[in-house]
This record gives structure tokens, C-alpha cells and sequence, in this order.
């Protein structure tokens, strides 16, 4: 996953940034109405929506990632 997101460019990053935070918020209200069965999904994509985030920030400041 951290392989694409160095690929992808910033347009990309913009998008898939929309779309998942887009998907947490579905999910949040799915959970409080007892309709998802996988809880692990939030953990899941708070961490894709925190990858994306850095990758968009080390692009700013121009700075080497480890």
C-alpha cells in the first residue's frame, strides 16, 4: 500500500483522501446502527487516510521520508 502511495500523484493522493475519509464516515454511522459486523474496518482506514496524509505532507516539505 505505502508503495502505490508514493506513485500516485498529487491530484491521485487528493481523490483517494476524499474517498476514504469519505468511507470512515460511512462507517461510523453503519456502526451505530449495529449494520457492520467488521469492526476492524475503522482501524483500517484511519490508517490508509493516516499514510495518505503523510505522504502528502513529506510532499510539501519537500523533506526525505525513512
Amino acid at each position: 500500500m505505502a508503495k502505490e502511495i508514493v506513485k500516485k500523484t498529487d491530484a491521485e493522493l487528493q481523490k483517494m483522501l476524499g474517498e476514504e475519509r469519505k468511507a470512515l464516515r460511512l462507517f461510523r454511522f453503519s456502526i451505530s446502527g449495529s449494520k457492520i459486523k467488521n469492526i476492524k474496518e475503522g482501524s483500517v482506514t484511519r490508517k490508509k487516510i493516516a499514510r495518505i496524509l503523510t505522504e502528502i505532507y513529506a510532499r510539501q516539505k519537500g523533506g526525505v521520508r525513512a
